[in-house]
């Protein structure tokens, strides 16, 4: 290649998203490593959370430490925010960075109320900016390949599917710090979604759901709930069961299967290769003890096609409607456990919709 002569004006690089976060916990401080260190055209400007793990975050990652989101919204450096503060607060804070003029990446659940997600995506249509949600699945290579075999007519019609959910364990959580329903609006709402991915131009009609506390039975009468299995069934006929268990002893696992007219496609795998050895011990595969590490491109993949949609002005792969439809399903799924009865999703879209 010939070098360029010093009178030739170099190749303009794209001007980065420049990116803050809002809340330094375990997902916010993988996230914000991710964009400072990984994602493409990204540039992590700002942290914001009122605890020592943030400032040690931010300083480990060499930007500033704010202690409120809303100087981080007012500052004009910021292009867009990644929330990753708890679940019931998410909303507020998207409807402020719309109103900032801020893009939007929001961890799961966007809201958990109908009304809240309605607010919110109102908020992101009135203001023009991208809005996007984190159901990393979706940016899954496996998950991925699932889907474009279905789109692809590969496995016929799809009749049955399952998406399941398992936390490493051992569970060594206090169940009085976790928030009532956690396991349908914030681990099985993956679930919900990918069971709607993986069931393209399929609405949900009806849901049953059983859960209780067999990983911490004593836990059981405060509302403890760490063990859970939901039935939808889909306006094309389709039949899917979710679960999820918040203790799985050999860790993290998270699986997709869709079953068709003409074949079947699986998602998930806790095979580290697909090496095979067969030894007089039997036959044994290369595995590997996953955690939190398990979908690590899979996070990769959606804060690049975030960051990608903010610069291109695109849509987000992944958007409000898309939490709303999962969201109406872990409503429909709480309804079901309070009154022991199958549900109709119409019946939640006609109530307030509210998560106790």
């Amino acid at each position: 290649m010939t070098p360029q002569s010093p009178s030739q004006p170099s190749p303009q690089r794209p001007t980065p998203v420049r990116v803050a976060l809002i809340g330094a916990g375990r997902i916010g401080s993988s996230h914000a490593e991710l964009i400072a260190r990984h994602v493409p055209g990204a540039e992590l400007v700002a942290v914001a959370d009122p605890t020592p793990a943030a400032d040690a975050l931010a300083e480990r990652l060499g930007v500033d430490c704010e202690h409120s989101a809303q100087v981080v919204l007012a500052r004009p450096d910021v292009d867009a925010v990644l929330i990753t503060t708890p679940a019931r607060t998410h909303t507020d804070l998207v409807v402020e960075a719309a109103a900032a003029g801020k893009h939007v990446f929001v961890e799961k659940p966007m809201a958990v109320t109908l009304a809240d997600a309605d607010r919110a995506i109102a908020a992101a249509t009135d203001a023009r900016i991208v809005l996007q949600v984190g159901f990393n699945r979706r940016f899954a290579p496996g998950f991925v390949a699932a889907r474009e075999a279905i789109d692809a007519g590969r496995i016929g019609t799809p009749h049955l599917l399952r998406s399941l959910t398992r936390d490493p364990g051992p569970f060594t959580a206090d169940p009085a710090r976790i928030p009532q329903w956690t396991i349908f609006l914030e681990t099985l709402i993956h679930d919900f979604d990918t069971l709607c991915y993986l069931n393209p131009g399929a609405a949900p009609v009806t849901v049953t759901a059983h859960a209780d506390a067999l990983v911490r039975p004593d836990a059981k009468s405060s509302g403890h709930l760490d063990t859970a299995v939901v039935t939808i069934v889909f306006d094309n006929g389709a039949m899917a069961t979710a679960e999820a268990s918040f203790s799985a002893m050999y860790g993290y696992d998270v699986r997709g299967e869709v079953f068709g007219s003409g074949g079947m496609v699986t998602a998930g795998d806790i095979r580290r290769t697909d090496m095979t050895c067969y030894s007089a011990d039997g036959i044994a595969v290369d595995t590997a003890r996953r955690d939190t590490d398990l979908l690590r491109s899979a996070y990769l993949a959606e804060l690049t096609a975030f960051t990608d949609a903010v610069r291109n002005g695109e849509s987000s792969l992944v958007g409000g409607n898309d939490a709303r439809t999962a969201l109406s399903i872990a409503l429909a799924a709480i309804r079901s456990v309070e009154t022991g009865s199958t549900v109709t999703v119409s019946a939640i879209e006609n109530s307030t919709g509210v998560a106790a």
